[in-house]
């Protein structure tokens, strides 16, 4: 059902159930009408690994006494599920409204990395995520960006440097260092990296890791610099040897990046080592499901109930310092009560001894976001985007995009070649893609993409890993310069245009998020998803994987400022390759 705002009275005490407006459950609930309520169900206790009926007494939002009862209830109360990695500004909304679609499939907090918004504003975005999230019952775990820009050959809108990240790790509102992007510059020992992941640990804040396909002596070298976790893992064989070396796992299911399959035997293997997490997760997805999705599907495929909770709840919070209860005495009141446990319909979610959604309505009402934003190119002709031959090249390097990857592969084909032009050949599913710097008016960068399978126009959007330029992909120069003005002219957005017309999803909150309430934002984005494949695109998520065709730091070959780049080599490559 559509996730809308219930506006609850309230009487200011921390730890009042508002259950007068509530209905389903109400026999499970007694309100002493003085911030005290109790509750009951059978409770799955995820740290003595056990299940007992029990009522809950919560005062002034903490479970104060478990007093055990002698029959079964009809509900179950789970801990509340946290999403271990995650960058908020992929949803495409911001903290606030974030967390009041998340809230209403049981999650209770989230570990985020803000480096989409430092890319483009610098700190001065980082204080607008903490802004935005404050008054939220929700609980967001905020790191410190540790790579901005994620490469040198990257352009993006502001630097955050050594003594930046301290600054922002010496504030308690920031938990840990985030994601290391930059794993070469660990492993080679670059003193500016070093001097980030120094400063968490001078100041006992864990440092989150990010290192796809990193083996041997090289993720040797990068654990031994003080990193903790890694999402990137794709297979068994490459999260075992992580593991190996007191890597804590985190198990991706997101929009684009989908591991969950590949590494699910994890949580029965290592359950003490496992986290779980979405890491990008476009507004469609969250409106329909969040972590207690992985956690319905872990249990489906036999992995035992704790083992899964300790995934989805014990470990990151102890892992983080998270002030989330888990159902025990004195703990926080941050519960999920469900029907069963298996279909896992979330009835009611707690959080801080509050009622904080009821079937899927959450409690409290959405508040307006500030706009801030950078968008300094100007318009483009579709002669900015022909690309020349070069008399000497035949061949030419295609990015190839894979579904349900950020992974790309790199293949060489012939040059098709019109008029003293390369030219998408859509026949073959080779497409024209750029890069446009929106930072400042510089020439495009050129290049061919192979998965997207448009037959004809073009997707482009300012959600671009990690600088968030304007990336697209078209079947010609005339669809891309008219699917990228849509995008600049709305100072940020997706778009797409087709024979059949042409769709624009804006987002003013620095080209990453709606100001718009997140139902909506899910609809508008569920249209233009559809417009996108209408026009071919395969892809489970076009503009999702689109916005990771420019991340530098993920092999094997994507599109930078200057063009294509070779991530295993990690330098800029040509288009020709002979």
């Amino acid at each position: 059902m559509p996730i809308q705002c219930v506006h609850v009275a309230s009487d200011g005490l921390v730890g009042r159930c508002p259950t007068n407006r509530y209905i389903p459950g109400m026999h499970a609930t007694v309100d002493d009408g003085g911030g005290t309520f109790r509750l009951s169900g059978n409770l799955v206790d995820p740290i003595a690994r056990r299940i007992r009926p029990a009522t809950l007494t919560v005062s002034r939002g903490r479970i104060s006494a478990i007093a055990w009862d002698a029959s079964a209830h009809d509900t179950w109360l789970l801990p509340g599920f946290v999403d271990a990695h995650v960058h908020v500004e992929s949803s495409l909304l911001p903290p606030h409204e974030f967390a009041r679609m998340a809230v209403a499939h049981g999650t209770v907090a989230t570990v985020s990395d803000p480096h989409e918004i430092a890319n483009v504003l610098g700190i001065p975005g980082v204080d607008f995520m903490l802004d935005d999230a404050r008054g939220s019952p929700f609980t967001f775990h905020f790191g410190a960006p540790s790579c901005v820009p994620a490469t040198r050959f990257d352009r993006s809108g502001a630097t955050i440097g050594p003594a930046d990240v301290a600054a922002l790790l010496d504030r308690p509102a920031i938990g840990s260092l985030a994601e290391m992007m930059n794993y070469p510059g660990v492993v080679a020992g670059d003193a500016d990296v070093l001097a980030k992941i120094a400063a968490a640990a001078a100041r006992g804040k864990p440092v989150d890791g990010h290192a796809p396909g990193l083996r041997g002596a090289a993720l040797e070298a990068y654990v031994a610099a003080g990193i903790t976790t890694d999402h990137e893992c794709v297979s068994l064989v490459e999260a075992r040897e992580k593991l190996g070396l007191g890597m804590r796992i985190l198990i991706r299911e997101g929009s684009a990046a989908r591991n969950f399959d590949a590494l699910a035997s994890l949580i029965d293997e290592r359950p003490d080592m496992c986290m779980l997490s979405s890491d990008d997760l476009h507004p469609d997805r969250l409106a329909v499901g969040h972590v207690d999705v992985l956690v319905r599907r872990a249990l489906a495929r036999g992995s035992g109930l704790f083992d899964v909770l300790q995934a989805a709840c014990v470990n990151p919070v102890r892992h983080y310092a998270l002030p989330i209860g888990l159902l025990q005495p004195g703990d926080r009141a941050d519960l999920v009560e469900v029907d069963d446990l298996e279909r896992l319909h979330v009835r009611r979610v707690f959080v801080a001894g509050s009622l904080a959604a009821a079937d899927g309505v959450t409690t409290w009402p959405r508040r307006p976001s500030a706009t801030p934003n950078r968008f300094e190119t100007g318009r483009k002709a579709a002669d900015d985007f022909r690309i020349r031959h070069a008399a000497a090249g035949h061949r030419v390097r295609v990015i190839e995009a894979r579904d349900g990857q950020l992974v790309t592969g790199c293949v060489t084909l012939p040059a098709r070649i019109e008029e003293g032009c390369v030219v998408a050949d859509p026949a073959i599913d080779v497409l024209q893609i750029t890069l446009v710097d929106r930072y400042g008016d510089h020439p495009p960068a050129l290049a061919l993409v192979r998965g997207f399978g448009l037959r004809d126009g073009a997707i482009a959007s300012s959600v671009s890993h990690d600088s968030h330029n304007v990336v697209a992909v078209g079947t010609s120069p005339q669809a891309l310069a008219r699917a990228v003005n849509l995008v600049i002219e709305a100072r940020g957005g997706l778009a797409a245009v087709g024979p059949t017309g042409e769709r624009l999803l804006p987002l003013p909150i620095a080209g990453l998020m709606s100001d718009r309430p997140g139902p909506e934002v899910a609809a508008a984005y569920t249209t233009i998803d559809a417009f996108a494949k209408d026009l071919g695109s395969p892809l489970a998520a076009p503009f999702m994987t689109l916005s990771f065709m420019a991340l530098l730091v993920i092999p094997a070959l994507k599109i930078g400022p200057m063009g294509l780049f070779d991530v295993e080599r990690f330098t800029p490559v040509g288009l020709f390759a002979d």
